[in-house]
């Protein structure tokens, strides 16, 4: 069988711990069979980040930008604990977060379906998809841990000479202090992201932060959300019979509980980290959500939504079995070979990556899958491990 040729490469970001055999495992039973894969490669494991310091994950960032379409594996954002486990020279920060900062860009995430898996919220009908901000907020903080009684400030020096001085707080003991950021350019970036996929899959857009506590940070996302949404997507948004509304983070989840789904939820960069995890938990499986980061100037990096399954990796350092779902890798893979299809004009790839989806999802509503699934599966379900569920969707694409 002859396989599908590529023109431009896909960079490549390959991962930590269990994701890392996953993806090794996807290439060879479900790509390299059947096409002839162009990748430009990093290996953003923790520990080459470390021998690199963390350069490789600016090098595949930058690579991004070059190529225009990225897949990444599952990271580990190193704590104290991986510090001293990985031998690491520093506890370095998240790679996505690193990432996102440098394509600024918005991460739309939305639950894959199974006919045999119903949602654990009985209203849903629908997928909810979130649309995530991918810059800044605590994810690019800085943190100060604070010795003792003193005064802590918020200082801003302008270019012109102009000094902006405020309190946080007078610290009578120890304790702690943050200072996040954000960019009118980046929130305006996100808020465009946001109304033009609403309107690519004409579903409504919702847009919640908590402006009724920080009457300055959160109302400054919701003043440039209105102000956009009022001069340039007002009259498309009626044109196309879509809503555009604002509420409070805590009205929206209350919504949100009580909706039938079909709608894009638009969150804050924590928001939409947490809330993607509910979203996904209730809809089946963590690993059973899609992942892509869109930039506004053209760039696309799919990745699974969860993490890198550490305790199923432990086991496998064991040599014991494991059932990790590689569901979500495996669409990370399919998207980013769409996508670069579709840039590139290439509909045998597009078409092989539709064809991939299709194999994973008969698969499963065959009644083959992981054991996460079959926990929750309302039929006949066959718990595999993950080299078996990866060799039956083989065999479909076959």
């Amino acid at each position: 069988m002859s396989k599908i040729q590529m023109k431009t490469p896909l960079v490549e970001m390959d991962g930590d711990e269990m994701t890392r055999v996953l993806w090794k495992d996807i290439k060879d039973l479900l790509i390299l069979p059947f096409v002839d894969l162009k990748t430009e490669y990093y290996d953003l494991g923790l520990k080459y980040r470390d021998e690199t310091e963390d350069q490789v994950t600016i090098d595949s960032a930058n690579a991004t930008l070059k190529y225009g379409v990225a897949v990444k594996c599952a990271t580990i954002t190193p704590n104290a604990q991986r510090v001293e486990e990985y031998h690491l020279k520093q506890m370095w920060k998240s790679p996505n977060g690193t990432i996102r900062a440098m394509l600024d860009g918005t991460v739309f995430r939305a639950p894959i379906l199974v006919k045999g898996v119903r949602p654990t919220v009985r209203t849903w009908e629908a997928p909810i998809t979130i649309a995530r901000h991918a810059y800044g907020d605590v994810y690019k903080n800085t943190e100060v841990r604070i010795p003792g009684a003193g005064k802590a400030e918020i200082v801003f020096t302008g270019a012109d000479g102009q000094e902006i001085r405020q309190t946080i707080f007078d610290f009578q003991g120890p304790g702690v202090v943050q200072g996040i950021h954000n960019l009118d350019a980046s929130i305006t970036s996100f808020a465009h992201a946001c109304f033009q996929y609403a309107l690519s899959v004409k579903q409504d857009l919702w847009f919640s932060t908590k402006d009724t506590i920080s009457k300055t940070y959160d109302h400054r996302f919701k003043d440039i959300f209105a102000e956009i949404y009022e001069s340039d997507y007002k009259a498309a948004f009626e044109q196309a019979g879509i809503e555009y509304f604002y509420t409070l983070i805590d009205d929206a989840v209350a919504r949100v509980v009580r909706s039938k789904g079909g709608f894009i939820w638009a969150c804050k960069n924590y928001d939409g980290d947490v809330m993607s995890d509910m979203i996904a938990t209730a809809f089946g499986s963590l690993a059973m959500m899609t992942s892509v980061l869109v930039s506004p100037t053209g760039q696309f990096e799919y990745e699974a939504a969860h993490g890198t399954v550490t305790r199923h990796y432990y086991r496998y350092l064991k040599g014991e079995e494991t059932s990790t779902n590689p569901v979500a890798t495996i669409f990370a893979w399919s998207g980013a070979l769409r996508k670069r299809g579709e840039l590139d004009g290439l509909p045998e790839l597009q078409d092989f990556a539709d064809r991939l989806e299709k194999a994973t999802l008969d698969t499963i509503n065959g009644g083959i899958m992981t054991k996460d699934l079959a926990l929750l599966y309302e039929g006949e379900a066959q718990g595999v491990n993950s080299r078996q569920f990866l060799e039956a969707i083989a065999e479909k694409l076959k």
